[in-house]
């Protein structure tokens, strides 16, 4: 063991989460992240949140202009949809250098044969992989320092991401068994609940995707009233009443998906929702379901349009934010170097 390293007791209470800032924010990414993360920030727990723009290049090319206004947007969507800079730490992730620094380590940590049974390396580079970046083959090693940087101790993420936390894990333990230290904590993924996991309005077996060639598909967290109404009357459905309980749904995919939406936005469960609307139409249920939308979603999408008309304004946030994640991440790194035996 060596001297001075922290027991897996020890470490501090700490959420971390982060998205790409590729595309626009969705419903999907409002319900399933922002709200939840503004709800965490609220408990005992220390928050991080981080816009992860080195993992945005990893896949495709990103137009410079396109990418710097995407992290903007993504910022404006944390703050508006009450992510509070005096309760959490916001930045972009290439204002600190300490992320890609802990990844090289982890890169020797990890091995070929971890990364190539990842999920999203096999959807993405798909039968492509000689000409995929070497970024998207070793990016969860990327993941896995963005998390162990900070220490953190539990990571909110959907589904398709648990793996990913189920990686860093394996990389903290094998470091930790390595170097015979107990310094990073085993990340416990915080996954989301069928209520926010949003499926898209055209299809519900998929989930809703920024990345959906239809905009019809999703609520977009910057349409306006009356884009965000006609979404949702134009939402697939089936021509069958709403059950009266939830087991009534198993079958019924886009029936499930706005029942949950209703669900998820007025902060109640399926059950309820069902109980106060079993037996009607969806001509009766959609109105219902547009008007709470719109109800919960204009404010934000209003706030996130005078904050684009600020980028001072975000900018000074995330640069705040930045050094605030820097003063956690270096001491960590430093004694990360420590233990490896690299002379500073």
């Amino acid at each position: 063991m060596t001297e001075g390293v922290q027991t897996p007791s020890a470490f501090t209470k700490r959420v971390f989460s982060g998205i790409q800032p590729t595309g626009h924010l969705t419903l999907g990414n409002y319900l399933g992240a922002l709200k939840r993360f503004s709800e965490v920030q609220d408990q005992d727990y220390e928050t991080i949140f981080c816009i992860v723009d080195q993992h945005a290049i990893t896949a495709t090319f990103q137009d410079p202009a396109v990418l710097a206004r995407a992290t903007r947007e993504l910022a404006a969507g944390f703050i508006a949809s009450g992510i509070d800079p005096a309760k959490s730490v916001l930045f972009n992730q290439s204002q600190v250098a300490e992320h890609a620094q802990l990844a090289w380590i982890f890169n020797c940590v990890a091995r070929m044969g971890w990364m190539q049974r990842m999920t999203q390396w096999k959807d993405k580079a798909g039968k492509n992989a000689q000409n995929a970046s070497l970024g998207l083959f070793a990016y969860p090693a990327l993941m896995a320092a963005d998390i162990l940087v900070y220490h953190a101790t539990h990571v909110p993420v959907g589904e398709d991401q648990k793996q990913h936390v189920e990686l860093t894990r394996d990389i903290a333990t094998k470091f930790n068994h390595d170097y015979g230290v107990d310094f990073f904590p085993i990340a416990e993924p915080v996954i989301e609940g069928a209520a926010t996991r949003v499926m898209s309005l055209r299809d519900g077996s998929k989930k809703m995707s920024k990345s959906d060639p239809s905009d019809m598909s999703r609520i977009n967290m910057t349409d306006d009233a009356d884009t965000i109404a006609a979404k949702i009357r134009k939402a697939r459905t089936d021509p069958d009443a709403l059950p009266s309980e939830s087991k009534g749904l198993e079958e019924r995919a886009e029936a499930r998906n706005l029942v949950n939406i209703y669900a998820a936005l007025s902060d109640t469960s399926v059950d309820d929702v069902l109980a106060q609307v079993g037996g009607k139409q969806f001509s009766e249920f959609k109105p219902m379901l547009a008007e709470l939308a719109v109800a919960k979603l204009s404010p934000i999408s209003t706030e996130m349009a005078r904050l684009m008309e600020h980028p001072d304004e975000i900018d000074a946030i995330l640069r705040k934010g930045a050094d605030q994640a820097r003063a956690v991440a270096a001491p960590i790194l430093q004694r990360t170097y420590d233990i490896v035996g690299m002379v500073r």
